[in-house]
């Protein structure tokens, strides 16, 4: 039985992470610094995308260019989190568990280009970002304050 229930389905994903990206990030090393190290870490990507999306729509009025941005960081994290899934198995279906900390690197990224997307109204993007956090993990939405 998978960790969701499902007797038939896929084994959860649990990606290796890069422990090394990881820690400069959590020691407060600039993000664009450690995804220049190391371009293959979602969760470099991630921390640009979501400071990235944060910043531009902090006022009234989205800033474009800091939106567009964003989804540009969150493609690039999300991209590199297909290609890791894939190295792990993952046949484009199945658990991605938020609980699993490395996993959190590629649906943080998902979760940002989904708000980008909202923001510049790609519904379908927005709608298939969902799906995919939803079908990874259905408690990645709440995590991510997408709710």
């Amino acid at each position: 039985m998978t960790s969701f229930g499902d007797l038939l389905g896929p084994q959860p994903v649990l990606l290796t992470g890069d422990d090394e990206a990881e820690s400069d990030l959590l020691n407060g090393a600039a993000p664009a610094e450690v995804a220049a190290a190391h371009p293959t870490a979602s969760i470099a990507w991630a921390y640009l995308a979501e400071a990235a999306i944060n910043a531009a729509t902090d006022g009234a009025e989205p800033d474009v260019a800091g939106v567009i941005a964003a989804y540009a960081y969150a493609r690039t994290g999300y991209h590199r989190g297909l290609d890791q899934l894939r190295r792990h198995g993952w046949k484009g279906f199945g658990p991605v568990p938020w609980s699993h900390e490395p996993n959190q690197g590629f649906l943080r990224a998902v979760g940002v280009l989904a708000r980008a997307a909202q923001a510049i109204g790609e519904e379908d993007e927005y709608l298939r970002c969902l799906d995919l956090l939803n079908d990874s993990d259905p408690t990645a939405i709440a995590h991510l304050g997408l709710e």
